[in-house]
Protein backbone atom coordinates (compact mmCIF):
# COMPACT_ATOMS: atom_id res chain seq x y z
CA UNK A 1 0.00 0.00 0.00
CA UNK A 2 1.21 3.32 -0.98
CA UNK A 3 -0.15 6.82 -0.65
CA UNK A 4 -2.82 7.94 -3.09
CA UNK A 5 -0.13 10.89 -4.07
CA UNK A 6 2.96 9.47 -4.53
CA UNK A 7 1.40 6.66 -6.76
CA UNK A 8 -0.28 9.20 -9.29
CA UNK A 9 3.68 10.58 -9.32
CA UNK A 10 4.71 7.27 -10.27
CA UNK A 11 2.72 7.03 -12.92
CA UNK A 12 4.35 10.14 -14.46
CA UNK A 13 0.60 11.49 -14.96
CA UNK A 14 2.33 14.83 -12.95
CA UNK A 15 4.11 15.62 -9.79
CA UNK A 16 3.29 14.29 -6.33
CA UNK A 17 2.26 18.47 -5.21
CA UNK A 18 0.16 18.52 -8.52
CA UNK A 19 -1.53 15.11 -7.15
CA UNK A 20 -2.05 16.57 -4.29
CA UNK A 21 -3.93 19.93 -5.55
CA UNK A 22 -5.70 17.62 -7.97
CA UNK A 23 -6.79 15.23 -4.31
CA UNK A 24 -7.61 18.39 -2.64
CA UNK A 25 -9.87 19.56 -5.65
CA UNK A 26 -11.60 16.95 -5.83
CA UNK A 27 -10.52 15.96 -9.33
CA UNK A 28 -9.50 12.29 -8.05
CA UNK A 29 -11.41 9.05 -7.20
CA UNK A 30 -10.54 5.42 -5.92
CA UNK A 31 -12.85 2.81 -6.92
CA UNK A 32 -16.05 5.33 -7.56
CA UNK A 33 -15.17 7.45 -4.43
CA UNK A 34 -13.97 11.24 -4.61
CA UNK A 35 -11.00 11.23 -2.44
CA UNK A 36 -10.46 14.87 -0.91
CA UNK A 37 -7.88 13.96 2.32
CA UNK A 38 -4.17 13.70 2.14
CA UNK A 39 -2.76 10.18 3.22
CA UNK A 40 -5.15 7.90 1.58
CA UNK A 41 -3.18 4.51 0.48
CA UNK A 42 -3.86 2.47 -2.03
CA UNK A 43 -2.44 -0.98 -4.31
CA UNK A 44 -2.25 -1.42 -8.10
CA UNK A 45 -5.39 -3.41 -8.20
CA UNK A 46 -7.34 -0.37 -7.15
CA UNK A 47 -8.88 1.65 -9.98
CA UNK A 48 -7.76 5.23 -9.81
CA UNK A 49 -9.15 7.99 -12.35
CA UNK A 50 -7.81 11.83 -12.78
CA UNK A 51 -10.35 14.08 -14.25
CA UNK A 52 -12.17 11.47 -15.72
CA UNK A 53 -9.06 9.21 -17.07
CA UNK A 54 -8.34 6.27 -15.92
CA UNK A 55 -4.68 5.39 -14.27
CA UNK A 56 -2.67 2.26 -16.07
CA UNK A 57 -0.66 0.99 -12.81
CA UNK A 58 0.40 -2.13 -14.57
CA UNK A 59 2.21 -0.58 -17.42
CA UNK A 60 5.70 -2.37 -17.91
CA UNK A 61 8.37 0.90 -17.96
CA UNK A 62 9.71 1.64 -20.55
CA UNK A 63 13.19 3.93 -21.14
CA UNK A 64 14.85 5.85 -23.53
CA UNK A 65 17.94 8.04 -24.09
CA UNK A 66 17.92 10.36 -26.77
CA UNK A 67 20.16 12.76 -28.34
CA UNK A 68 18.31 15.42 -28.43
CA UNK A 69 18.33 17.81 -31.91
CA UNK A 70 17.77 21.87 -31.55
CA UNK A 71 14.62 23.42 -32.03
CA UNK A 72 12.69 20.11 -30.58
CA UNK A 73 10.83 21.31 -27.39
CA UNK A 74 10.98 18.97 -23.90
CA UNK A 75 7.74 18.02 -23.45
CA UNK A 76 4.78 16.00 -24.31
CA UNK A 77 3.20 18.48 -25.84
CA UNK A 78 3.19 22.15 -26.76
CA UNK A 79 0.11 24.97 -27.11
CA UNK A 80 2.27 26.20 -30.58
CA UNK A 81 1.88 22.88 -31.66
CA UNK A 82 6.00 22.91 -32.16
CA UNK A 83 7.48 19.20 -32.48
CA UNK A 84 8.52 17.60 -29.16
CA UNK A 85 10.82 15.04 -28.16
CA UNK A 86 7.95 12.66 -27.14
CA UNK A 87 7.26 12.83 -31.05
CA UNK A 88 10.23 11.68 -32.07
CA UNK A 89 9.79 8.19 -30.59
CA UNK A 90 7.63 5.38 -31.55
CA UNK A 91 6.22 4.17 -28.95
CA UNK A 92 2.18 3.37 -27.94
CA UNK A 93 2.87 3.92 -23.60
CA UNK A 94 3.34 7.91 -22.59
CA UNK A 95 6.40 8.60 -22.02
CA UNK A 96 7.76 12.12 -20.95
CA UNK A 97 11.24 13.66 -20.73
CA UNK A 98 13.41 13.38 -17.28
CA UNK A 99 14.04 17.17 -16.94
CA UNK A 100 14.49 19.75 -19.57
CA UNK A 101 16.46 20.94 -22.15
CA UNK A 102 15.91 24.16 -23.93
CA UNK A 103 14.92 24.82 -27.09
CA UNK A 104 18.37 25.45 -28.49
CA UNK A 105 19.85 22.69 -26.44
CA UNK A 106 21.33 19.57 -27.71
CA UNK A 107 22.74 15.86 -26.11
CA UNK A 108 21.42 13.62 -23.70
CA UNK A 109 18.16 13.32 -23.09
CA UNK A 110 15.94 10.50 -20.96
CA UNK A 111 12.39 10.03 -21.63
CA UNK A 112 10.31 7.22 -19.79
CA UNK A 113 6.96 6.11 -18.06
CA UNK A 114 8.44 5.44 -14.78
CA UNK A 115 7.57 8.21 -12.82
CA UNK A 116 9.30 6.77 -9.31
CA UNK A 117 12.83 6.80 -11.17
CA UNK A 118 12.26 10.18 -12.75
CA UNK A 119 11.42 12.16 -9.56
CA UNK A 120 14.37 10.19 -7.82
CA UNK A 121 16.50 11.31 -10.91
CA UNK A 122 15.63 15.60 -10.84
CA UNK A 123 15.60 15.70 -7.26
CA UNK A 124 18.17 17.57 -5.89
CA UNK A 125 19.12 15.80 -3.26
CA UNK A 126 20.21 12.70 -4.98
CA UNK A 127 22.70 15.00 -7.05
CA UNK A 128 22.88 13.63 -10.17
CA UNK A 129 25.40 15.20 -12.11
CA UNK A 130 24.63 16.35 -15.57
CA UNK A 131 27.66 17.70 -17.72
CA UNK A 132 27.16 20.46 -20.40
CA UNK A 133 29.63 21.52 -22.77
CA UNK A 134 28.85 24.73 -23.41
CA UNK A 135 30.38 27.55 -26.38
CA UNK A 136 30.34 30.97 -25.39
CA UNK A 137 31.59 34.51 -27.08
CA UNK A 138 34.87 35.98 -25.80
CA UNK A 139 38.25 34.19 -23.82
CA UNK A 140 36.59 32.67 -20.52
CA UNK A 141 39.67 33.47 -18.29
CA UNK A 142 40.21 31.58 -15.09
CA UNK A 143 38.12 34.27 -12.42
CA UNK A 144 34.78 33.40 -14.45
CA UNK A 145 35.52 29.86 -14.22
CA UNK A 146 36.15 29.82 -10.32
CA UNK A 147 33.43 32.54 -9.37
CA UNK A 148 30.82 29.93 -11.83
CA UNK A 149 32.01 27.07 -9.85
CA UNK A 150 31.92 28.41 -6.24
CA UNK A 151 28.08 29.05 -7.38
CA UNK A 152 26.88 32.57 -8.56
CA UNK A 153 23.02 34.37 -8.07
CA UNK A 154 20.62 33.86 -10.47
CA UNK A 155 16.68 34.52 -10.15
CA UNK A 156 17.33 35.35 -6.77
CA UNK A 157 19.15 32.55 -5.77
CA UNK A 158 22.82 30.76 -5.38
CA UNK A 159 23.92 27.78 -7.52
CA UNK A 160 25.56 25.15 -5.70
CA UNK A 161 29.31 24.21 -6.38
CA UNK A 162 29.79 23.03 -10.20
CA UNK A 163 32.79 22.25 -11.47
CA UNK A 164 33.90 24.42 -14.51
CA UNK A 165 36.92 24.21 -17.38
CA UNK A 166 38.15 25.99 -19.81
CA UNK A 167 38.89 23.12 -22.79
CA UNK A 168 39.86 25.53 -25.36
CA UNK A 169 39.96 28.79 -26.90
CA UNK A 170 39.47 29.91 -30.60
CA UNK A 171 41.37 33.25 -31.14
CA UNK A 172 39.73 33.60 -34.81
CA UNK A 173 35.91 33.19 -34.12
CA UNK A 174 37.01 35.04 -30.85
CA UNK A 175 35.12 31.83 -28.70
CA UNK A 176 35.87 29.27 -25.77
CA UNK A 177 34.55 25.98 -25.26
CA UNK A 178 33.88 25.23 -21.65
CA UNK A 179 32.59 22.05 -19.39
CA UNK A 180 30.42 22.72 -16.67
CA UNK A 181 29.40 19.63 -14.49
CA UNK A 182 25.96 20.71 -12.03
CA UNK A 183 23.71 18.68 -10.31
CA UNK A 184 21.05 21.05 -9.95
CA UNK A 185 18.41 21.25 -12.60
CA UNK A 186 16.96 24.71 -12.65
CA UNK A 187 15.44 26.87 -15.44
CA UNK A 188 18.08 27.49 -18.04
CA UNK A 189 20.51 27.49 -15.20
CA UNK A 190 23.59 26.64 -17.49
CA UNK A 191 22.82 29.82 -20.11
CA UNK A 192 22.27 31.91 -16.67
CA UNK A 193 25.36 30.86 -15.01
CA UNK A 194 27.25 31.99 -17.99
CA UNK A 195 25.14 35.35 -18.04
CA UNK A 196 26.09 36.20 -14.12
CA UNK A 197 29.97 35.98 -15.03
CA UNK A 198 29.47 37.99 -18.09
CA UNK A 199 29.38 35.80 -21.09
CA UNK A 200 27.25 34.82 -23.73
CA UNK A 201 26.05 30.96 -24.57
CA UNK A 202 26.38 30.14 -28.53
CA UNK A 203 25.71 26.68 -28.59
CA UNK A 204 24.72 23.96 -25.25
CA UNK A 205 24.99 20.36 -25.54
CA UNK A 206 24.70 17.93 -22.49
CA UNK A 207 26.93 15.49 -23.24
CA UNK A 208 26.18 13.04 -20.10
CA UNK A 209 23.60 12.43 -17.45
CA UNK A 210 24.67 10.98 -14.72
CA UNK A 211 27.20 7.66 -16.51
CA UNK A 212 24.82 7.60 -19.83
CA UNK A 213 25.63 9.52 -22.92
CA UNK A 214 24.50 9.51 -26.35
CA UNK A 215 27.91 7.88 -28.29
CA UNK A 216 26.84 6.12 -31.38
CA UNK A 217 23.65 8.27 -31.27
CA UNK A 218 22.95 10.60 -34.10
CA UNK A 219 20.95 13.77 -33.62
CA UNK A 220 17.12 13.21 -33.34
CA UNK A 221 18.39 9.32 -32.59
CA UNK A 222 17.54 7.27 -29.16
CA UNK A 223 17.89 3.38 -27.95
CA UNK A 224 16.31 2.04 -25.26
CA UNK A 225 18.69 1.68 -22.05
CA UNK A 226 19.62 -1.72 -20.25
CA UNK A 227 18.12 -3.25 -17.98
CA UNK A 228 21.88 -2.75 -16.33
CA UNK A 229 21.21 0.87 -17.14
CA UNK A 230 18.15 1.45 -15.47
CA UNK A 231 19.69 -1.03 -12.13
CA UNK A 232 22.64 1.28 -12.34
CA UNK A 233 20.63 4.75 -12.24
CA UNK A 234 18.19 3.37 -9.44
CA UNK A 235 21.97 2.44 -7.45
CA UNK A 236 22.68 6.09 -7.33
CA UNK A 237 19.56 7.70 -6.65
CA UNK A 238 18.17 4.54 -3.00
Amino acid sequence: MERLQKVIAQTGYCSRRKAEELIKSGKVEVNGKVITEMGVKVNFDDDITIEGNGLNLKEDKVYYIMNKPRGIITSTSDEKSRKTVVDLIEETKRIYPVGRLDYDTTGVLLLTNDGELTNLLIHPRNKIDKVYIAKVEGFFDKNSALSMSRGVLIDGVMTSKSFVKLKRYDKKTNTSIVEVVIHEGRNHQVKKMFEAVGFSVVKLKREMFAFLNVNGLKSGEYRYLSVKEVKQLYSLVK
